[in-house]
């Protein structure tokens, strides 16, 4: 039988100082952070997910697409977070990440992580760095893949504007 994956849209948003938003997780009892994140619907294309989970996550509608990951990349569930899924009849193994890139054009007070259904305990602007960190550790290896993809195009982006600046 082949692993079911749920598809899940990864949203990487970067402010003006090449900052990338992490949130802390309501449900951890660890300081795990993470970029926002959720399913993708039938139909719905991953960049669309991406800014409809970004909304209902952190309420942040203020972003400019950037670009993707050419494909997606995929972590499996620990078996105790798995068997918890199962016993919900939900069956896959883990998530098929489908990660974009998005630029912050609004102002902090944008975000607020008091939503219908809150996720997210804080929130903060971090090197992209960081993020491998931060994260619980079933998911490291692909924020890993994901920060060595989007890292260039951060400091690209920086440095155009700031050269456009002068």
């Amino acid at each position: 039988m082949e692993k079911k994956y749920r598809k899940c849209a990864g949203i990487i948003v970067v402010n003006p100082e090449g900052k990338v938003l992490l949130c802390a997780r309501k449900d951890s009892k660890k300081a795990e952070w993470q970029f926002p994140q959720g399913g993708i619907e039938d139909g719905e294309t991953p960049e669309a997910a991406a800014r409809r989970e970004l909304l209902e996550e952190t309420s942040v509608s203020s972003v400019d697409f950037i670009l993707s990951l050419p494909s997606p990349l995929r972590y499996d569930f620990p078996p105790a977070i798995r068997e918890k899924f199962f016993k919900r009849h939900i069956y896959n193994y883990g998530q098929e990440m489908y990660w974009s890139l998005f630029r912050f054009t609004g102002v902090d007070s944008e975000i607020n992580l008091q939503t219908a259904q809150p996720e997210f305990r804080d929130w903060g602007w971090f090197d992209i760095d960081d993020a491998p960190q931060k994260i619980v550790f079933f998911k490291k290896h692909v924020y890993e893949q994901a920060v060595r993809f989007f890292k260039p195009y951060l400091a690209v982006k920086n440095n155009v504007e700031s050269e456009a600046e002068l």
